[in-house]
């Protein structure tokens, strides 16, 4: 498994913030109100971030022997995928909430504190979560064996030990 990009995380940042920016063209050239996400969204994704940074601590000191019981390689590489998860639906969420907050910005109408409170408050809580969850995807890497790497003489041996 390869780790988060930083290019996946741009590219996500840039479609959510173009979903959110068209939902609210949308929406108000339908005659309805914008968008506006609720408070319990920027908590939810704060809790998120929090848990996966829990986990990724629980799996570095199950690697690092400072644990009670042995480390099931199945949880561990469960706990990376979903980090790696939370790191894309964190980018792609913070994007929307961008996308919503510069429609609202680009309204002759200034927007009211409320909504765009929750805006700035869910683009928070998703930088949090994109950064715990990458702390956590690093947190559950593991130290390479000296036997991980293939012998030169064999088919996959190092081939590039030029380069």
């Amino acid at each position: 498994m390869k780790r988060t990009s930083p290019a996946s995380l741009a590219i996500a940042v840039v479609l959510g913030a173009g979903v959110g920016f068209l939902i609210d063209q949308v929406l108000t050239a339908s005659g309805q109100a914008t968008f506006t996400p609720v408070l319990t969204l920027p908590i939810l994704l704060a809790l998120l971030g929090a848990l996966v940074l829990v986990l990724g601590i629980g799996v570095r000191r199950a690697t690092r022997g400072r644990s009670a019981g042995p480390l099931d390689p199945f949880r561990a590489v469960r706990i990376a995928m979903l980090a790696k998860a939370a790191s894309i639906v964190g980018a792609a969420m913070g994007g929307v909430a961008m996308g919503l907050s510069v429609f609202l910005l680009t309204r002759p109408v200034i927007p009211s504190v409320g909504s765009f409170s929750t805006l700035i408050a869910t683009i928070v809580a998703c930088v949090f979560l994109v950064a715990a969850a990458l702390v956590a995807e690093s947190l559950c890497t593991i130290r390479k064996d000296d036997d991980d790497e293939p012998d030169a003489g064999s088919p996959g041996g190092d081939t590039l030990s030029h380069l």
